[in-house]
């Protein structure tokens, strides 16, 4: 579960209120859609829940952990992927899976047949064991979702990551996605794809100028907002 209360924060000594006092909580089982124009305050948000980032004020917890007072439980527990593929290019794709499956202690037995499992589903295994530095941008993007997936993380935080994907890996990201939160788990992810937030979502949640705008199941928004599309429910907020 993720639970966010009054979080806000600021860049240039304060000038720019990147997050401004947002409270929401995730809960087990759930799908959350994190919605917003760029610069809204999406990736801010998303790197304080993972650590990279400390609130200035607020407060954020991963399954009950303070992610500043636990912050090393808070990792272990949970996985992220950018908006952008940040990736050890010298290494090959094989040898960076297992160095995640180290940092998290992935059992050799389990790391194997995860491995086998998502490098199949994601048409990866001719190119595995090739330098990452080869790798297409979309590759590039399979490797690292495949590293998050690995863990078996209780949270997942992930950032656009759809893009750079073809379309039957975007397929099959988003059963993996479902797969993960039927098991009880956390699924946190940001998308500017409206038809996908729409499908796939348990829950969405709205942001702009650093504010949390709008929030509810996709029923919710509709019964607000005299039963229009995502898109137009999206424009229409933001625009305000």
């Amino acid at each position: 579960m993720l639970d966010l209360q009054h979080v806000s924060k600021s860049y240039n000594r304060g000038k720019i209120k990147a997050v401004d006092d947002l409270s929401l909580v995730v809960s087990p089982g759930e799908i959350f859609g994190f919605l917003g124009p760029n610069g809204a305050g999406k990736t801010t948000t998303i790197k304080m829940i993972v650590g990279l980032l400390n609130p200035d004020a607020g407060t954020i917890t991963v399954n009950g952990f303070d992610t500043q007072k636990n912050a090393l439980k808070c990792k272990s527990i949970t996985t992220y992927v950018p908006d952008y593929p940040a990736i050890y290019d010298r290494l090959s794709g094989l040898e960076y899976l297992n160095f995640i499956g180290d940092v998290y202690g992935v059992p050799k037995k389990d790391r194997l047949e995860r491995i086998e499992k998502w490098l199949d589903i994601f048409e990866l295994t001719q190119a595995i064991s090739s330098p990452i530095q080869s790798y297409s941008h979309g590759m590039k993007q399979k490797t690292v979702l495949i590293a998050a997936l690995l863990p078996a993380p209780q949270v997942m935080v992930l950032d656009e990551p759809m893009v750079g994907l073809d379309p039957r890996a975007s397929h099959h990201l988003k059963e993996l996605m479902r797969e993960h939160c039927d098991q009880g788990k956390t699924l946190f992810f940001s998308t500017h794809i409206m038809e996908v937030a729409e499908k796939l979502c348990d829950r969405i949640g709205i942001i702009n100028k650093g504010k949390l705008i709008a929030c509810g199941t996709m029923a919710e928004l509709k019964r607000l907002n005299e039963e229009q599309s995502l898109e137009n429910i999206f424009l229409e907020l933001t625009d305000k």
